[in-house]
């Protein structure tokens, strides 16, 4: 079972994952991190491997992503990846998960970021 099925379903239609299944999971998923930039740079860091398209840009990113790939939207709490989320299933996209907490629950959970 991949990370997508052991998801939970959110309300909104995508699927809510919390760091630790993102942490065992991410290796097999598209992780976009929908921050800005200067938060790319600042202390939570980026997850290693995340492609990082600010929220503003994700849908116009997003015509380039296969619309049936699983995608794993991160943000610095779980506001802005939720946004994003609603937007992409919007264009089409069916397997999309909201990473709950963003950044602060994964720094809170000691889990490694990229360069560090």
């Amino acid at each position: 079972m991949d990370i997508f099925d052991k998801s939970a379903q959110n309300p909104g239609g995508w699927r809510d994952a919390t760091v630790r299944m993102v942490h065992e999971g991410r290796g097999t998923t598209h992780l976009v991190d929908v921050r800005e930039p200067d938060e790319w740079a600042g202390e939570l860091g980026v997850i290693e491997g995340a492609e990082c398209v600010s929220l503003a840009s994700v849908v116009e990113a997003a015509s380039a992503w296969k619309k049936d790939e699983t995608l794993i939207l991160v943000c610095r709490s779980g506001n802005r990846s939720g946004k994003a989320a609603a937007a992409l299933q919007n264009s089409g996209f069916t397997r999309l998960i909201n990473m709950t907490g963003g950044m602060l629950a994964w720094s809170a959970e000691a889990l490694p970021v990229a360069g560090r």
